[in-house]
């Protein structure tokens, strides 16, 4: 009897033992998924999106040993009367308006400061478009109208077989995939747990077999799109994308402090949300890309791509919000009119005509209620003409 009991003893503390080794090993995985489940939870939200890099993997983006690009205060000005309920309303955490080159407005709520890197959300997948129309004036891509599996084979047999590069930089890939935030089992949901808990977007991508439309014929919001032409870029150059968008466009910025991208567990950049810098550095890129892609007269991003991807030619319904090569176009936008826009408030707005830049972001749980979006750019609009 007794030899049993020691039997016992010695399975019982073999499996504790066990146990204990698994949890090491899953603590981080498991910490991570704990903290993406309560992401936007509304206690944390404020606090998470400043904080990113506590709940994801990711890698640096270096600013470099140059000086920064010191932006220059203007006069004062006041905000439209309505202005202050909008940034409560709105949850906005931080406000930078840019008139002629030169801070108009600068103001920070919620408990975040200047020195904040918040989480851009889909703001990067405007990052991405500037990168790519750099590596296609470099000659690394031949055409828009090649196929993306050209230079990225893994996605042969997916849904993206019969896409062209032109057609997931519109969005318009054909591909099905559920983009629904609230629902826990959208497809947007399940890629944030494959990049929470190590997983690879690139496989994710390889494994989406089904298609709503042709490639080209209907627009349709598909952020792994997004993840796609990173898979072009990797493709096409044998770089990463990180280290492409800090050689191409981050360092000769002059930015004030390093960023940084979520990665998945493969060490491959969330390209179409993962981006973090502080609001001035947004505003950076942003007057920038509303200088036609110049600095110090230096041709960062050529103008006639910036042009070409700001114009809306996306199929999207007539008389809805424009899409081009993953930036948006407001309805009734006069030339160069664009945005840059993110989930949970996260905007760059460009009034080139009257040289106006504006930079917010936010943790608005309520982004997805009717007409908000709508109300934001009224908001944009009525400050570009205030000034």
């Amino acid at each position: 009897m007794r030899s049993v009991l020691k039997w016992l003893l010695r399975i019982f503390l073999a499996l504790v033992l066990a146990a204990a080794v698994v949890g090491i090993w899953k603590r981080e995985e498991i910490r991570r998924l704990l903290a993406v489940n309560s992401l936007f939870s509304q206690e944390k939200i404020v606090h998470n999106f400043s904080h990113m890099n506590q709940a994801f993997l990711t890698v640096d983006l270096p600013r470099g040993d140059g000086a920064t690009w010191e932006l220059p205060y203007g006069s004062e000005f006041e905000l439209p009367a309505d202005a202050g309920k909008w940034i409560e309303d709105r949850s906005v955490t931080s406000l930078l308006v840019m008139h002629k080159g030169q801070i108009r407005f600068e103001e920070y709520y919620l408990g975040t400061s200047p020195e904040d890197r918040r989480i851009s959300w889909s703001m990067a997948k405007s990052y991405l478009s500037a990168l790519f129309g750099v590596l296609v004036q470099d000659g690394a891509i031949s055409s828009l109208d090649d196929p993306v599996v050209k230079y990225a084979p893994k996605l042969i047999g997916s849904a993206y077989e019969d896409a062209t590069i032109r057609n997931v930089l519109n969005m318009a890939s054909g591909v099905t995939f559920d983009e629904d935030y609230l629902d826990p089992n959208s497809d947007i949901n399940r890629m944030g747990r494959v990049v929470a808990l190590g997983g690879e977007l690139d496989d994710f991508a390889a494994s989406l077999k089904d298609s709503f439309a042709e490639p080209g014929q209907v627009w349709q919001y598909v952020s792994i799109d997004t993840h796609v032409i990173g898979m072009v870029i990797r493709g096409a150059t044998g770089r990463t994308v990180p280290d492409l968008l800090d050689e191409k466009i981050l360092k000769p910025l002059g930015l004030e402090r390093d960023g940084y991208y979520i990665t998945d567990g493969a060490g491959v950049a969330f390209v179409l949300g993962g981006l973090n810098f502080t609001t001035r550095d947004y505003a950076r890129f942003g007057q920038m890309i509303l200088q036609g892609g110049a600095r110090n007269e230096q041709q960062l991003v050529p103008a006639g791509w910036i042009r070409e991807s700001t114009w809306p030619n996306a199929p999207t319904e007539p008389g809805k919000i424009g899409y081009g090569f993953q930036w948006w176009i407001p309805v009734g936008a006069h030339e160069g009119e664009f945005l840059a826009r993110g989930i949970y408030g996260q905007y760059m707005y460009f009034d080139q005509a009257r040289s106006v830049l504006i930079v917010t972001t936010g943790a608005d749980r309520k982004f997805r209620d009717p007409g908000v979006n709508e109300l934001n750019i009224e908001m944009f609009r009525k400050i570009a003409e205030s000034l």
